[in-house]
């Protein structure tokens, strides 16, 4: 046991650091709880802050441009592979209003009780009827050729980061997931206004959720987070 955790000490120390910074004038309230979100104390381990070790980041400074990113995650099953083959059948990605998709999200979220080794949370099996929409977020939807939501994400803009909130598709072999994320990844670097893209831990994921975040570039940091 004592080599074991040693061995995750060495393993943790070996990690990237980024600083990540939170800027209050952004959203005032919801950038002040965030904050305070990300740097509780773990859930297991007290002595260290929520998502401090592990954290799973894009560097996007890597990336001149969206074609230097598809082009890093290119390669059979790596993400943009999948993503292709999405997009070679006929899915599309485009910002969306919540509100003009109330059954389809419902029909998402309760069409898996299990997702990741996780039982559904009870909140996602209740019917939203209605969406706010936030100032600093982005919210992703990927459509079938029929026009029909199949998958659906936020993504918080915080200061010199981003980061997913929520991410949910309908299971299929599409690679709409694949899409819906290096998609939303290519126009942060359009955008230019973030360095870098968090979508939540490592260390505490599933593997499949672990891989699935690798092939699309994501790795795992020392984050510092900051308030400004």
């Amino acid at each position: 046991m004592f080599l074991q955790h040693y061995n995750t000490f060495l393993e943790v120390m070996k990690l990237p650091r980024a600083q990540l910074h939170f800027s209050q004038q952004i959203d005032p309230v919801d950038i002040k709880a965030t904050y305070r979100n990300y740097t509780k104390p773990h859930p297991r381990f007290k002595i260290i802050r929520h998502k401090t070790i592990g954290a799973a980041l894009v560097d996007l400074a890597q990336f001149p441009n969206r074609e230097a990113y598809l082009d890093h995650i290119k390669g059979k099953n790596q993400g943009g592979y999948h993503a292709k083959r999405a997009r070679s059948r006929g899915y599309v990605v485009r910002e969306i209003d919540r509100n003009d998709h109330v059954d389809d999200i419902h029909e998402i979220n309760t069409s898996l009780d299990v997702r990741q080794g996780r039982k559904m949370d009870g909140h996602y099996l209740e019917k939203q009827e209605r969406f706010d929409r936030q100032k600093h977020f982005h919210y992703w939807g990927v459509l079938n050729p029929q026009g029909k939501l199949v998958a659906y994400a936020t993504l918080g803009i915080y200061g010199n980061f981003a980061s997913f909130s929520q991410m949910m598709g309908i299971r299929n072999n599409d690679g709409i997931m694949h899409l819906l994320l290096s998609e939303a990844i290519c126009r942060l670097i359009d955008a230019g206004k973030v360095r870098y893209v968090m979508y939540d831990t490592f260390f505490g994921a599933q593997p499949g959720l672990r891989n699935f975040k690798t092939i699309l570039g994501f790795r795992p940091y020392r984050a510092s987070y900051h308030l400004q």
